[in-house]
């Protein structure tokens, strides 16, 4: 998400730093240019206008022109700006009250509200430890009904039973009763959509308001259609009074504008956005942390939450123990590709590390792609164990079975093994590079971000990963990372 506009304001910005002082031509000149930028990205043009004017009357100010640092200065404008648009203020569900409280899925067809509906109801049962009760409300559209009760099959969450030939609000009156008889915290409704926004569908949704009561009226948007999310949300929220969003498909927007315009126009705050297919891919929405990412600052809390979310905390500091010995094996490799592929592969990974948008184009240049990592693991994955435990016993015919084991090469499998014996080296030389490892060299902004992130180092890091006192990303075992993410 955001990868153009990201990419451009980059440039604006690079531009900035350059000049070193900055004449009021000069920052008027970049507006125009983050101006276009937010257009091509499908903001909305008030939104824009609104946005341009207020971080140019502090750009032009004799505070920044002046200052030893103006570029940086206006950076610091424009990401403030961003969060202010965005919503400064967190935004969290509303779970206060008497049990059990509704909660209303709303949106057109298509949008993405079944799927939504059950990942925010695994949510809030393994986060918020609440009982959550599932209804669908959708009669019109076929297989509806099962849908969500096979998802809440798969996300262990409950859902209301079935009953032929009831309409959306005696289905919402039944789930409620059955809320309150079984003891549930939260209620959530998943309605039906239409295509369009349409009058049947107002009265619908506003006569389930009405039997539910619902603490929380979330819409669900699809962020791929742009201009139109903002369109509808504003439909919506004049009608029954949305008190959230969730944005969907984010994963596959690369303008952003929905999310940038939606807050904006609407004056609805967006909670969550759905960042994969996975049930587990959702996400609280931050604005600050958002606006980090669209200015390429990267984003470490969500970083530092997803590992502790998908990492064994035990198996890690087992790794970073085996590190520090000098120990470093194939099975450690393994395990560490596995680890990369939870916490959202390469690119999830560098979209959260602080200065590494410009090392994405390098990574592409280099042709290190997200399936060698699948195919790294396929190879370790068709040894044996004490293949994997010595690899000097791996020899050319044993090479040749595991490449037809695995659907790879000879020389991908050589390529591995050396990366190993560079990764065991880096493990020797860890004790000897004390503390200022990968991340350190990294955020202290000096050298080739490439070179650091591939060549590991001693402890720091990432704080709150795991690992222990490992180089690197520790958490993803305490060493450097994985093979791929780094020079070929």
């Amino acid at each position: 998400m955001f990868a153009s506009l990201s990419e451009k304001l980059g440039g604006v910005f690079d531009g900035l730093k350059r000049r070193g002082a900055l004449k009021e031509g000069d920052v008027k000149a970049a507006m125009r240019d983050i101006r276009v930028a937010l257009l091509e990205a499908d903001v909305a043009l008030p939104v824009t206008k609104d946005f341009i004017a207020k971080v140019q009357a502090e750009a032009v100010g004799e505070k920044v022109l002046k200052s030893v640092t103006p570029g940086q200065q206006i950076v610091k404008i424009v990401h403030d700006s961003l969060v202010e648009m965005l919503g400064a203020e967190e935004q969290e569900l509303n779970l206060i009250g008497e049990p059990p409280l509704a909660m209303m899925m709303v949106g057109l067809q298509g949008s993405g509200k079944t799927t939504s509906t059950a990942k925010i109801g695994k949510r809030l049962t393994e986060r918020e430890k609440k009982k959550v009760l599932m209804a669908s409300l959708d009669v019109n559209r076929p297989a509806a009904q099962e849908q969500l009760k096979v998802l809440g099959e798969q996300t262990s969450v409950a859902t209301l039973p079935i009953i032929a030939g009831q309409g959306p609000v005696d289905i919402a009156k039944r789930a409620m009763q059955a809320g309150r008889l079984g003891g549930y915290d939260v209620v959530m409704l998943d309605t039906a959509g239409r295509l369009h926004v349409d009058e049947p569908l107002m009265a619908e949704v506003a006569a389930v308001k009405d039997a539910a009561a619902p603490a929380e009226i979330l819409l669900v948007a699809d962020s791929l259609t742009g201009q139109d999310a903002v369109t509808v949300a504003e439909s919506f929220h004049g009608r029954i009074g949305v008190t959230g969003i969730v944005l969907t498909r984010v994963d596959g927007d690369g303008r952003g504008g929905a999310a940038l315009s939606m807050r904006a126009a609407t004056g609805c705050p967006i909670k969550f956005i759905g960042v994969g297919e996975k049930l587990d891919e959702l996400e609280a929405f931050r604005a600050d942390r958002i606006a980090s990412r669209i200015l390429g600052m990267g984003d470490v809390v969500s970083l530092v939450e997803k590992a502790q979310e998908t990492i064994d905390q035990e198996e890690a500091e087992k790794i970073a123990r085996k590190m520090q010995k000098g120990e470093y094996d194939l099975e450690d490799m393994a395990q560490q590709l596995r680890q990369m592929r939870q916490m959202g592969g390469l690119e999830g990974l560098m979209g959260m590390l602080p200065g590494v948008g410009k090392m994405k184009q390098q990574m592409k240049a280099a042709n290190v792609d997200e399936k060698q990592l699948t195919r790294q693991e396929a190879i370790i994955s068709s040894m044996t164990p004490s293949e994997r435990r010595n690899p000097k016993i791996l020899h050319a015919s044993r090479k040749r079975r595991i490449a037809g084991g695995s659907g790879t090469t000879v020389q991908e499998i050589n390529k591995l093994l050396k990366q190993h014996q560079m990764m065991g080296k880096m493990m020797k030389q860890m004790k000897k590079m004390g503390k200022k490892g990968m991340l350190g060299s990294l955020f202290g902004g000096g050298g080739d971000p490439m070179a650091a992130l591939s060549q590991g180092g001693g402890g720091g890091g990432l704080p709150g990963l795991g690992g222990g006192s490992g180089g690197g990303l520790p958490g993803l075992g305490g060493g450097p990372l994985p093979p791929g993410f780094g020079k070929r």
